[in-house]
Formats: C-alpha cells, structure tokens, sequence
C-alpha cells in the first residue's frame, strides 16, 4: 500500500500560521507524502509565516496583485490549481477556514473528484455577508468538503444542524499548537519600538481592524473609539496597532492616530512578533477571527470590534467580550478593563476552549482512518 499524497492549500497569513504545523506534522509521518500549495493571495504576509516555519512550497501559484478583487482571486486560483492537480492527482486536499483560497481550492479539487478536507470547520454566524465573503466561502467548503476538522463541539453541532455528520472531527485549533513554537521569553522584534516598550508600567494594546465588512462607517466608529482611549489615558496605555496593508485601512488608520504619542502605528508583524507581543500585552482588541483564539491561549482579554463572532465559545468562557463597532460602546468596555482590576481579572483567567496543541496529530490520524490505513479513530478534543 503506497503513501497518501496529500496536498495543503492556503494562500493568507492567518492561514499560513494555522496549517504550518499541519505541514510539519505531515511531513513526519511515513504514511504520507506531502505537499504544499500556496496560492499567494497575501504575497507579502504569506512568505513571512514560510520563513518562520522553514517551509518550502512545492507549487506556488504567486496570483497577488494590486487592488485584487474576490472575483481575481478566485478565477485565478481555479486555473492555477486545476494545473496543479493534474500534475499531482492528490488523494487528498486540505483547505484552511473561510479565505477566497479556501473555496477555490475546494472546489477545484471537487472539479478533479479528488477528496478535501476542511481544517477550522464547523465556524458559522448564520449572515452570509457577515463576516464578508468568509461566511459563505466556509458554507460552501463545508458543502464540498468529505472531511471536516472542527476545533471545537460548537463547530460540529453547527455541522449537524446542516445535515452534515459523516467524516467529522473535534481537533482543537492548529493555531494552539503554532504558539508552542513561537512564543519565547527571550524574543527580540525586528520593530525597535517594540523592544523598549514598558510592558510592566504601561498597559499596552494590542490592536487590529483590517475586515471588509468594518470599511467604511465601522471603521471609522473605530478609529474614533481608539483616538479617544489614547487621549483620555495618554500616561496609563500604548496602543500598538500593527496596520494591514489595504489601503483603505492604511488611510483610516493613519488620519485618525498619526500624532498620538502614545499610540504606536506599525507595519505588519510577522506571525511570532504578533504572538510575543500578544504574550506581554495587557489585552486585545481587534476584529481578526485569528487573535480571538491566540490571545485567550495567552491569557489575554479580548475586545471583539464587530457585531458578531463565529467562535462563541471564548464569549461563553469569559475571555472574549463583543464590543462592536459604536464609538461609545467600544471606549466604554476598554475603559472598564483599564480601570477594574475585578472585571480584568475575571477575563483573563478564564480558561482557553481553543485547543491543547495536539490539533494536528488528530487532523493526521482522521486522515488515516478516513482512508482506511487504521481502524482507530482519532481521540476527540474536549474543551473543559
């Protein structure tokens, strides 16, 4: 019996930093012959996250360019990897979560009847333009996917309402096992601003705002509610904002906080830099699906900038809190969480529902018995 050629997909930085590990364990096993895929939707963010880890993608389809559009991307990914696939013939496709690459890349794969698996699964809000387009790229994967890695029971039960039950797995995040390589005590960042922060006498906020559905009245909601955390505490907090490149985040950024001398505008980080800036932070406030799980994993309070969340499941341990998009709303929640040691104690030690590190190891073993090359399936994670 041959090896199972399995091919990963992904084409962002979030997606990169969670299928890393996934690569690498992958990549150890002898029942599989690995490869990797990138689609390079996020050129820059992407081949950061590659160095980190030191992977080496055999297929890189490099499709990024200016002021790209959902309908680029995926028309370019489709006949990028329709190539691919044919050169490989995988046995096996893994797609990441809910970008333009992940549907694409399950449905060429579904185009070549060649099996996917869907990693993050199971994450829904029920209004397919919120999150935009993520919403609906991971409810249409879920419809072409044979194999279904959830992190969590909330994931699978959202599944099941679907009708969706055959080839489902309870793994925990990957991304829980991608923090157990990069956080380290003695790190030193590449931003110098970064190092001579005060991490003990200063609060320092981590913040991120870059998602579609927030352009436009959101984001400027948002930009109003940080100007004025930075003013009414300029001696207590640094806000430390690592910009996307966008460049309607770019602009809305800058025209609110430039002058702020507490406030720290900053290029993108590299996926360990976030992780170790997350790890000396005082809390989190962003409108990334990603940090919502990395910062509970850290300890951190979360301040959610949007209306709602696909990953209820920190909401309900207390480590996440949604703050919206209203100016008012979101300077109100930081305020209390800066000013009552009771109310951020009770968030940041709850416990993280996210995963224990070993996403990865059940993801490869679903795989096995998914194909028949063990009778045992893989142990289920249970968030406690």
């Amino acid at each position: 019996m041959g090896k199972l050629k399995v091919m990963t997909i992904f084409g962002t930085r979030p997606e990169a930093i969670k299928m890393a590990p996934l690569v690498k364990e992958l990549e150890s096993r002898p029942e599989f012959e690995s490869y990797c895929c990138v689609t390079a939707q996020h050129r820059q963010m992407l081949d950061t996250v590659l160095d980190i880890f030191h992977i080496k993608p055999q297929f890189d389809l490099d499709i990024m360019e200016d002021r790209q559009t959902l309908s680029t991307i995926t028309s370019k990914c489709l006949l990028g990897l329709e190539e691919v696939f044919q050169q490989v013939r995988p046995d096996l496709v893994l797609v990441h979560g809910d970008t333009s690459t992940t549907f694409a890349g399950a449905l060429a794969a579904f185009y070549q009847q060649i099996s996917v698996g869907h990693v993050e699964a199971g994450l829904r809000t029920g209004d397919k333009y919120s999150p935009f387009p993520e919403e609906m790229n991971r409810s249409m994967v879920g419809r072409l996917a044979d194999l279904h890695f959830c992190p969590t029971e909330t994931n699978r039960r959202n599944l099941a309402a679907e009708g969706i039950a055959r080839g489902v797995f309870v793994t925990g995040n990957t991304v829980i096992d991608a923090l157990g390589t990069t956080v380290r005590r003695d790190f030193q960042f590449t931003t110098p601003a970064l190092n001579h922060l005060d991490y003990q006498e200063k609060k320092v906020i981590v913040v991120t705002c870059h998602r579609r559905e927030n352009y436009g009245e959101p984001m400027e909601q948002i930009m109003n509610a940080l100007r004025r955390l930075a003013l009414a505490y300029e001696n207590e907090i640094e806000l430390v904002y690592p910009v996307h490149l966008s460049p309607v985040v770019q602009d809305a950024a800058h025209s609110h906080l430039d002058g702020l001398d507490n406030v720290y505008l900053v290029e993108p980080l590299t996926a360990d830099e976030m992780h170790n800036l997350m790890a000396r932070s005082y809390m989190v406030m962003t409108d990334s699906g990603g940090l919502q799980e990395e910062a509970p994993a850290l300890g951190k309070p979360v301040l959610v900038l949007r209306r709602e969340t696909e990953r209820p499941e920190a909401v309900a341990a207390g480590t996440v809190r949604i703050a919206g998009t209203g100016e008012l709303d979101i300077f109100a929640m930081a305020s209390e969480l800066i000013d009552s040691p009771a109310a951020y104690a009770v968030m940041a030690r709850a416990v993280n529902p996210y995963g224990d590190g070993r996403a990865c190891c059940r993801i490869a073993d679903g795989i096995l018995y998914y194909f028949g090359r063990t009778d045992r399936p893989p142990e289920m994670f249970k968030n406690r």
